[in-house]
């Protein structure tokens, strides 16, 4: 099975689960003894479940600006980083949160990802 951490920490920290890697490069802070998918044999499976936040097209830019200024105020903040530590999600560096990185980001997701729907024939509904 592959989930996200904070869907599977809780259950392997619960011994309901056993977690054999992590689909990340390196190990998660939150769980330091779950090795890498390179450590375990299968390198290269980087796969990773990331957040963001999109507005309309045509909202703008001082909008824009104001809503990421809101959400990175948020992320820093010690009660929701601890929280989110203990849910095993990893807040990105400061200068991987803003707009324009989440546009490269979600650009080069779909280029990685696409050529793979594209050969399941997966289609949209």
């Amino acid at each position: 099975m592959v989930d996200q951490a904070s869907n599977s920490i809780p259950q392997v920290r619960g011994g309901r689960i056993k977690a054999y890697a992590v689909t990340a490069k390196t190990r998660l802070a939150v769980a330091p003894d779950i090795p890498t998918v390179d450590e375990a044999g299968l390198p290269g499976l980087y796969v990773s479940v990331w957040y963001g936040i999109w507005a309309p097209g045509k909202t703008p830019r001082d909008i824009v600006a104001r809503l990421n200024s809101a959400i990175v105020a948020a992320l820093a903040d010690s009660t929701v980083r601890r929280r989110l530590a203990e849910l095993g999600q990893e807040i990105p560096p400061r200068e991987q949160q803003t707009p324009e990185y989440l546009a490269a980001y979600h650009k080069a997701e779909i280029e990685k990802w696409w050529p793979l729907v594209k050969a399941a024939g997966i289609r949209g509904e």
